[in-house]
């Protein structure tokens, strides 16, 4: 199983998933492909994603049973520790909640 999520990218990229994977929501694509395609659709990805970005969520043999990659600007940044990739945050720029930091 794969998933990929997009957001803020081209309608061309997003044609381009549309051709591979079903569209189940805005955005969210999902399929059944080999790891060849997988590893050919995140190409393309990362070509046309321009000033947006994405995720790609796929099931593997690992601890957590699926792995992920990501690509373009987002707060959510994977790691990895003691062999897990887990996702760690970036501080948000300007007040939280209404409320100025300082």
């Amino acid at each position: 199983m794969l998933v990929i999520v997009v957001e803020n990218v081209p309608h061309r990229l997003r044609g381009r998933l549309a051709i591979w994977l079903l569209e189940v929501r805005a955005g969210v694509y999902v399929g059944n492909v080999s790891r060849r395609i997988r590893e050919m659709i995140w190409s393309q990805v990362c070509v046309g994603v321009d000033d947006g970005n994405a995720v790609m969520a796929w099931r593997t043999n690992s601890e957590s049973g699926f792995d992920f990659l990501t690509v373009g600007a987002n707060r959510r940044i994977p790691k990895e520790m003691d062999g897990i990739k887990l996702v760690s945050f970036l501080p948000v720029d300007g007040p939280v909640g209404g409320i100025e930091n300082g």
